[in-house]
């Protein structure tokens, strides 16, 4: 069916989903036309949770995590250790981690990460207000001292830069930093690691 066919309303509505990453022309036409097909309520139920998403969905003024209170539950939590700050890229880096249900510091989300040739200074992401955390332990959770960094970054060029500059500020506070351990994933096999891969595991090598 050609586009110009469809109401105006349905390509609009095509429109908006052909504009997510990852949604080509047929799925937005998909998604278009299951919405069509729900009732009223379902759709509206959709409707309002877009629109509650975008109105009460903000950045925790502690983490920079993506919350709907300020500040978000994890930071809030007395049962988390708030002298421990595991330091992700972003928010979904997060979600990660707590999926594993073995980590229970608190976060703070850079949103981003130092790369010089795409012009992304400390200024450009949350660096400063991690420092502030260092620093002034009213700004962390709870008002807490910050006794350990954990490193929680992309094991590539930009993520090590980025590491390497908050390792340095940390020490220069007397503050321990850590990095997530790297290598071999358990189930592996040698031949298909890349050297990168090895290294890590080299360097990274435990005693038994």
């Amino acid at each position: 069916m050609s586009n110009a066919a469809y109401p105006e309303s349905v390509r609009r509505l095509i429109d908006a989903f052909a504009a997510m990453p990852g949604i080509g022309r047929r799925s937005a036409e998909r998604l278009a036309f299951h919405v069509l097909r729900q009732s009223p309520a379902e759709a509206m139920e959709l409707a309002q949770a877009v629109e509650d998403v975008k109105r009460k969905v903000k950045h925790c003024g502690v983490c920079w995590s993506l919350a709907d209170s300020d500040p978000c539950p994890i930071c809030a939590d007395p049962r988390r250790d708030a002298s421990t700050v595991l330091v992700v890229e972003q928010p979904k880096d997060l979600l990660v981690m707590e999926n594993t249900g073995l980590y229970r510091g608190v976060y703070h989300v850079l949103l981003g990460r130092l790369d010089p040739l795409a012009g992304v200074g400390p200024e450009g992401i949350t660096l400063d207000a991690l420092l502030g955390r260092l620093d002034h332990p009213e700004k962390n959770a709870r008002a807490a001292a910050v006794s350990e960094i954990i490193l929680g970054l992309n094991p590539d060029i930009e993520g090590d830069t980025t590491a390497l500059w908050i390792a340095r500020e940390a020490g220069e506070r007397g503050i321990r930093s850590t990095r997530l351990a790297r290598g071999l994933p358990s189930g592996s096999q040698l031949e298909y690691a890349n050297p990168a891969v090895i290294g890590d595991a080299l360097m990274g090598r435990t005693r038994l």
